[in-house]
C-alpha cells in the first residue's frame, strides 16, 4: 500500500504556552491528518532538548520532554489555576519558541502542579503518601532508566544545570554512598522528575492512541548518539570510548559535506562497540524496545554510523581531524531482530555514502530516504524520482533542509533550478533558458516538487507541514553547524483548515496515497 504522511514536530504546533504540546492542538492535528487522507504523522525526537535547544542533544535517550506536557490538562485536574497560566511569560512571538522564557516559566508551573499533586496524594494515615496505581505501574515498568534519570536531573538542578563532568567528584564519579545519601535527602526533588515523566507518558499515550484509532501511525525519531551531557553518558561508562583517565577519548561528527565545509562536530561520545558485542547489544535492545512503545515507526538518524562512523579526537576545534572507523553493521540489527522481532525502522541513509553503507541498508531490509532537494545537481542522480526504489521514503526535504519555497527562491543553484524545471515540466522547453526558469513562480515550483514526491515509486512519501503551507526561511527548522536560532518555528493558529486538508487529500489521491476516512465507532 502506498502511503503519505506529514512531518510536523510536536513543538511546532500552535497554542498559548510557548511551545506545542499534547493538548487540544495535537488532537486537532490528528483530525486534520485524517481529513487529509494521511496515514503517518512524523515527529522529531520527543526527548528533552539540550545544547543549542536541539532534540538531538538530549539529557536522556529515554526521557520525554516536559515542555510537551499539556498545562491545560493539569489545570483540568486541579493542579494549576487559570491565573497561574495567564501570568506566565512564554515569549512575545507565538510563531517562534523562546527557549529562555520557556525554561523559566514552564518549570515554575510544573513544580507548582507537582506540589498540588503530592498534597492530593497524601494519605490520611500518618505521613504516608498514596500515589495513583498507574503512577506505580509507570515507575515500575520504567525503573531501569527512570531512577537514574530522576537522580541525575535532581543533582543537575542542584548544580545549577552544569554538565555532570563539572559536578563534585563524589557525584561525578558516582560514589555509591554519596548517591544514596543524596537520594535519601532529596526524595521530593527526585519525585518531581519522576512525576514529569509520568505525566508526559500518560498524555502522550493518549494522543498516540487517538492517532492510531484514526488509522495514523506515529513515525518517531531516534538519534544514533546520546549527548555528552546526559544521564546515559553519566551512568554508561563502558558503553563509550574512554581514555586512560576515564574521559571520552573521541567524539562524533561528520566530515565536510553539503551542509558544512568544516564538517559537523557533534561532540557526542562514541560507542565502545566491542563492549556492546560482549553484552549482546543489551543497551540497544532496551533502547529500541522502549522506542517501540512510544512510536509505531522509528527513523534512526545517521544510519551510516552503524557501518562506518567519523571519530574525532576529543578537544578538536572542528570535525576535519576525524577518521572513519567500522561500526557494528548487521551484527547489531540481527541481535535486535532476534530479541524484538521484525523492526519497524526507517534508515536515515543520507550523506556521502560508500558501497558498504548501501550494502548494509540492503542487508537490513530497512527503507532508506530519498530527498528531492538533492536530486537536481545533474546526471542520473539517485535522488531523481525515477531512481527511487519502492522500499524507501521520499521527502521534498528533511528538517535539516530549508523549505521548498526558500530552496527555490534562495538556496537552489541556477543549474539545479534549470534541471528541476526541465525534469518536472515546469517550462515548455526541454532545456529552458535562464529567463524561462526565472519566469516559473515559486508556488508552481513548490507544487511540482510536492507532486513529484507523491508520484515517486517510494512506498511512503512524507511532506513537511511548512511545505504544504508554502512557508519560507522563517520555518527552516535546523541549519546544521549553526548554534542558536534552530528548532524554533511554530505554525500559526488555525493553520490546519478544512480546505487545506481537502487539497492535500486530493493531491495524495491522484498518486494513490490517500487513506479513506476512518469512521468513528
Amino acid at each position: 500500500m502506498r502511503e503519505s504522511g506529514i512531518l510536523m514536530p510536536v513543538s511546532s504546533l500552535p497554542g498559548p504556552y510557548g511551545i506545542g504540546c499534547f493538548g487540544a492542538e495535537a488532537v486537532k492535528f490528528v483530525d486534520f491528518l485524517a481529513a487529509a487522507g494521511q496515514t503517518i504523522w512524523q515527529i522529531l525526537p520527543l526527548s528533552p532538548t539540550g545544547y543549542g535547544d536541539s532534540p538531538y542533544q538530549s539529557c536522556s535517550a529515554f526521557a520525554g520532554n516536559p515542555y510537551f506536557i499539556d498545562l491545560e490538562a493539569l489545570r483540568d485536574e486541579g493542579l494549576l489555576t487559570d491565573s497561574q497560566l495567564e501570568s506566565a511569560d512564554f515569549g512575545d512571538d507565538p510563531c517562534q519558541i523562546d527557549y529562555g522564557a520557556l525554561y523559566n516559566s514552564r518549570y515554575r508551573l510544573l513544580r507548582a502542579a507537582y506540589g498540588v499533586w503530592v498534597d492530593g496524594c497524601a494519605g490520611q494515615h500518618g505521613c504516608r503518601t498514596y500515589y495513583p496505581d498507574d503512577y506505580y505501574a509507570f515507575t515500575l515498568a520504567n525503573e531501569d532508566w527512570l531512577d537514574d534519570y530522576a537522580l541525575y536531573m535532581a543533582i543537575k538542578s542542584e548544580q545549577k544545570m552544569k554538565p555532570w563532568t563539572e559536578w563534585p567528584e563524589e557525584y561525578r564519579l558516582r560514589d555509591p554512598q554519596a548517591l544514596a545519601r543524596y537520594a535519601a535527602d532529596n526524595e521530593e526533588e527526585i519525585g518531581f522528575w519522576k512525576f514529569l515523566q509520568y505525566m508526559f507518558s500518560k498524555q502522550w499515550q493518549k494522543v498516540k492512541a487517538y492517532a492510531n484509532s484514526k488509522g495514523i501511525q506515529i513515525l518517531g525519531d531516534m538519534p544514533i548518539y546520546v549527548s555528552a551531557d546526559s544521564v546515559d553518558a553519566w551512568v554508561g561508562g563502558s558503553l563509550f570510548e574512554l581514555d586512560h583517565e576515564g574521559k571520552f577519548a573521541r567524539v562524533a561528527g561528520v566530515p565536510p559535506d553539503y551542509f558544512a565545509v568544516d564538517g559537523q562536530l557533534w561532540g557526542n561520545p562514541l560507542y565502545n562497540w566491542e563492549y556492546h558485542r560482549q553484552t549482546g547489544f543489551a543497551w540497544w535492545i532496551k533502547r529500541v524496545r522502549y522506542a517501540a512503545t512510544i512510536y509505531d515507526l522509528i527513523r534512526i538518524d545517521h544510519f551510516r554510523g552503524f557501518d562506518t562512523y567519523w571519530a574525532v579526537p576529543a578537544g578538536s576545534a572542528t570535525a576535519k581531524a576525524g577518521k572513519w572507523e567500522n561500526g557494528p553493521g548487521m551484527e547489531l540489527f540481527r541481535a535486535l531482530e532476534n530479541a524484538l522481532g521484525k523492526l519497524p525502522i526507517i534508515a536515515e541513509d543520507l550523506g556521502d555514502l560508500c558501497d558498504s553503507v548501501r550494502q548494509l541498508l540492503a542487508d537490513s531490509g530497512f527503507p532508506g530516504m530519498k530527498v528531492l532537494q538533492f536530486a537536481f545537481t545533474g546526471g542520473d542522480n539517485e535522488y531523481l524520482p525515477h531512481n527511487h526504489p519502492q522500499n524507501s521514503v521520499v521527502y521534498p526535504g528533511t528538517h535539516d533542509n530549508t523549505t521548498l519555497t526558500d530552496w527555490w527562491e534562495n538556496a537552489a543553484t541556477a543549474k539545479e533550478k534549470q534541471t528541476a524545471a526541465s525534469y518536472l515540466h515546469m517550462t515548455p522547453a526541454v532545456k529552458p533558458t535562464a529567463a524561462q526558469v526565472k519566469a516559473v513562480k515559486t508556488a508552481a515550483a513548490r507544487q511540482a516538487l510536492i507532486r513529484a514526491a507523491l508520484a515517486s515509486p517510494s512506498q511512503r512519501a512524507i511532506i513537511p507541514m511548512y511545505d504544504w503551507l508554502g512557508l519560507g526561511a522563517e520555518a527552516h527548522l535546523n541549519t546544521p553547524g549553526r548554534l542558536g536560532g534552530n528548532w524554533a518555528w511554530r505554525a500559526k493558529a488555525g493553520f490546519g483548515t478544512a480546505a487545506l486538508a481537502e487539497e492535500i487529500r486530493q493531491e495524495c489521491e491522484v498518486s494513490c496515497r490517500a487513506q479513506a476516512p476512518v469512521l468513528a465507532e
